[in-house]
């Protein structure tokens, strides 16, 4: 009876405890002891190594053996109408996971695509959901990890059309992997508990509160409430632990896409203030370079200091391309607090008659191109893994030979200087994939950090030879500078929440400009009674004194200015893009109400409280904003200004007093005596040389005003689709006034034109 009472009361408390722990067998032979809980807002789990100290080898360094690795995915963008992503996923990721076997599998973001067969619509479909669950299930299983192991998180294609977290539509909460764990969470923590290392991530959900549709669904917004939680959890283990704590962060967003809060705050200082080893991301898909990455270096004042001296701080960005097209996967390890990883494209390693190949990743020393300032860097050469090699080789088939070749690339090209053997490091839990060897790497210290290169070489028992990439070293800690396309330094460099403003009022600035700057100036000619004067000298062909070319393009914004009528209709227009809505549509589902975008955002009634509206989707707009305002409003304005100044310049040119012809002798035969008769003078035709008189520049105008138009009629086609048919037929700010402007300066030039004739 006593027995009975204390079981009893012993399992009441674990019932009432937030946390449960549980030992199995994890990826990469550790065994752990696996804690969950949910406090705060924010989903904690530890996993303890528990396994025993490790032996190495006696032909192997010695080491700590303290190593771990972990595999990222994104951008999977799962289909109703793609099915063959998912199947890659059962055909490719889940024999790869089982023969590499991590600690954790991050999934960051876009698990669905949410788009219709021909990609103009944006909705959630659950039967995408459905095939992403039986996917990952499937991947689960044949992986032989356990399913707590593997993190997934939303991106925008995941929230596309989703009103409100917990939704009807909010399938990510039913059938993702987190929601069945019951990470139910905006951010994710997960702590490996290694013998002397802790490895620390921490998983950030940004996605909008509001599910808009795209493309008003761009970028990651976080609040001050989650930066300062995530802030919270970087320093968790400050204070608390004695062991080193290497942290990893993975997102969707990459900092260039990811948003202000509404203080202004960020990431990047957070990130740089706990020493972040990385920042790892999707979202891009890898379409704009292989090398999206950014090392942020970050200082700021350190407030505790009496001094008011300032402190810095320094951390990676590393965007992987995607799962959609590229069936890309990344290999992160981490090894003594330096953070390595390596790209495998799985369409090509998952071989149907050969299995999965071999995939190598040197560990050290490490690539100086993913290294970061001396100060730092020197850290980790000063232990005892400075003078090892290492490197993690996963392989379904026993490698016979691990060799390292190190190069020396000063004389231009690759010349190997030195070869070395790798040994496997046994564990007395089992043994890990990693090979490793003694070496003296004083002999390597040179100024340049790309001058030594690193190869490593592994035969199986097959006899199959498998070579990694080549990458380079440096003993000294320095780092290797790596080159950008502008491309790549445009999407990964560039602040885009910035580069939105920057776009936006420099063109709203050109187009008022455009507007007043002309008025002044006519008013101030008019008023010195020159204009006329000057406008003959800039038209007048025949004009000694014609201005330079230069004064054209003045003329036709002035004349364009006098047209008293287009010009109040123009800046009215622009003063109703800049204060009012420019369209109403769905901005999530057809089911609730719909919303209005201006400049400063949707706004939106709240689907959870009917009485209350938010204003979400800035900086997200830019997909429509700019192209708008770039390539429809601005040729519009310039193109009623040059029809403008094109019935000017035509009257001009067609009055008495000026003749844009030459003559063209048709005829000019003699007679036999030399002297021309009557009939045989030169007969000459009058014909008009000028563009302007035989009508060319107006056509010109005219195609151009039709391009706009057929422009136009593409951008109102995509809304439409979009946002419903009520974003074009009641949205007279974005669907009717540039056709309207067009068509008014057409008639009007057309009607003073046949006047001047």
């Amino acid at each position: 009876m006593e027995f009975s009472v204390v079981n009893f009361i012993l399992i009441l408390l674990w019932a009432c405890s937030a946390s449960v722990c549980v030992n199995s067998e994890g990826g990469g032979g550790f065994r752990y002891q696996h804690q969950q809980e949910e406090a705060n807002g924010v989903s904690k789990e530890v996993f303890y190594y528990v396994g025993g100290e490790p032996s190495l080898s006696s032909a192997s360094h010695d080491g700590d053996g303290d190593v771990v690795w972990v595999v990222q995915v994104s951008d999977l963008h799962l289909s109703a109408y793609h099915r063959e992503r998912a199947e890659d996923l059962k055909k490719l990721l889940a024999p790869a996971l089982n023969m590499i076997r991590p600690s954790l599998v991050l999934i960051t973001g876009d698990l669905t695509d949410a788009k219709n067969r021909d990609r103009t619509t944006n909705r959630q479909d659950e039967d995408e959901w459905i095939q992403y669950k039986n996917s990952m299930d499937f991947v689960i299983k044949e992986s032989g990890l356990e399913k707590r192991a593997f993190f997934d998180l939303r991106g925008n294609h995941d929230k596309y059309g989703v009103p409100y977290a917990g939704s009807y539509w909010d399938f990510f909460s039913k059938y993702s992997i987190s929601a069945q764990l019951n990470r139910t969470s905006s951010i994710q923590t997960v702590t490996l508990m290694a013998k002397i290392w802790k490895y620390h991530f921490v998983g950030i959900d940004d996605t909008m509160s509001v599910g808009l549709r795209g493309p008003s669904n761009l970028f990651g917004h976080p609040n001050d409430d989650r930066i300062q939680k995530v802030d919270l959890e970087l320093g968790y283990w400050d204070g608390k632990s004695k062991e080193p704590v290497s942290k990893i962060v993975f997102g969707h967003f990459p900092l260039s896409f990811t948003a202000s809060t509404e203080t202004g705050k960020r990431y990047e200082s957070v990130f740089a203030k706990h020493s972040v080893s990385a920042y790892i991301c999707g979202h891009l898909h890898g379409k704009f370079g292989k090398h999206l990455w950014k090392h942020h270096f970050y200082e700021w004042q350190n407030v505790s200091s009496s001094k008011g001296d300032n402190r810095q701080g320094q951390f990676w960005e590393w965007e992987l391309g995607d799962w959609k097209v590229s069936r890309l996967i990344r290999v992160i390890a981490l090894d003594g607090g330096q953070t390595s990883f390596v790209d495998v494209d799985l369409s090509g390693q998952v071989l149907p008659d050969k299995g999965v190949q071999s995939i190598i990743l040197p560990t050290y020393p490490p690539d100086s191109r993913l290294l970061g300032h001396e100060s730092r860097n020197l850290n980790l050469w000063n232990s005892e893994l400075k003078d090892v090699i290492r490197a993690l080789v996963f392989s379904e088939k026993p490698a016979v030979s691990v060799i390292a070749k190190i190069f020396d690339s000063s004389s231009g090209a690759l010349k190997l200087v030195e070869e070395q053997s790798l040994h496997l490091a046994t564990y007395s839990r089992g043994n890990l994939p990693l090979y490793q060897s003694a070496w003296n790497s004083s002999r390597y210290s040179d100024p340049s950090p790309a001058r030594f290169w690193l190869q490593i070489i592994v035969t199986d028992n097959a006899g199959t030879e498998i070579a990694s990439t080549a990458r380079p070293f440096s003993v000294d800690g320095r780092q290797s500078r790596f080159s950008k396309t502008w491309l790549e330094i445009l999407m990964i460099d560039i602040r885009w929440e910035v580069l939105y403003q920057v776009l936006l009022w420099s063109n709203i600035t050109f187009l008022l400009s455009l507007l007043l700057l002309p008025k002044a100036l006519i008013y101030y000619l008019e008023k010195k009674y020159i204009y006329q004067k000057w406008v003959a000298s800039v038209l007048n062909p025949c004009s000694l004194q014609r201005r330079n070319v230069f004064f054209i393009p003045i003329w036709v914004l002035i004349e364009g200015s006098r047209q008293t009528k287009l010009w109040w209709l123009q800046l009215f227009y622009l003063f109703y893009l800049v204060s009012f809505p420019w369209f109403w549509g769905i901005a999530t589902v057809e089911e609730h109400p719909i919303g209005s975008m201006s400049l400063r955002g949707w706004s939106i009634q709240l689907a959870d409280m009917p009485s209350r509206y938010c204003v979400v989707g800035v900086p997200d707009i830019i997909g429509i904003v700019i192209p708008f305002m770039y390539l429809i409003v601005t040729p519009t304005f310039i193109l009623v200004y040059c029809l403008s100044a094109e019935r000017k310049a035509y009257y001009f040119h067609v009055n008495s007093k000026f003749k844009c012809t030459r003559e063209v002798s048709k005829h000019s035969a003699h007679s036999m005596t030399g002297v021309p008769s009557k009939a045989e003078f030169p007969v000459y035709s009058t014909v008009s040389a000028c563009g302007i008189c035989r009508g060319w520049l107006r056509a010109s105008l005219l195609i151009s005003c039709f391009m706009i138009l057929c422009l136009h009629l593409r951008q109102c086609y995509f809304l439409k689709r979009g946002h419903g048919a009520k974003a074009v037929i009641a949205s007279p700010g974005f669907s009717w006034i540039p056709p309207l402007l067009l068509s008014v300066a057409v008639c009007s030039t057309r009607s003073q034109k046949s006047r001047a004739l």
